[in-house]
């Protein structure tokens, strides 16, 4: 069981930066992937950034050149900073968990979910 919770969700205006957090506690194991999916209001999960337990990391396309993904081994914290935010970026931003050596930067490829922290965006 790996538990995660959220943090960093907050009010931005455009254009401003946002670092969220991911706590993770629990059994790790040798293999796995974090990473960040976000949900706006009425759409779909989407990818927004990962790493994995050899220290690779995995963008979205979409949002390359705006997001830094990054972990503390050590604290078991995934981070998400996103740059020059934008309207489309308002959403929940959920951090996951896969457990295993074949895992994939895939919503429905996760084991464990963290409860989500929100993200608006105000111009």
């Amino acid at each position: 069981q790996v538990q995660l919770v959220e943090s960093g969700g907050d009010s931005v205006q455009t254009g401003g930066s946002l670092r969220l957090s991911c706590a993770a506690s629990g059994y790790f194991s040798r293999y796995y992937f974090m990473g960040w999916f976000r949900q706006p209001d009425g759409k779909g999960r989407e990818g927004v950034a990962g790493a994995f337990s050899d220290g690779k990391t995995s963008v979205a396309d979409s949002l390359k050149g705006r997001v830094t993904v990054s972990q503390d081994n050590a604290n078991h914290t995934l981070y998400l900073q996103i740059n020059n935010l934008k309207p489309e970026d308002a959403g929940i931003y959920y951090c996951a968990y896969c457990s295993g050596e074949y895992c994939r930067f895939n919503a429905g490829a996760m084991d464990y979910w963290g409860k989500g922290t929100l993200v608006t965006i105000s111009s």
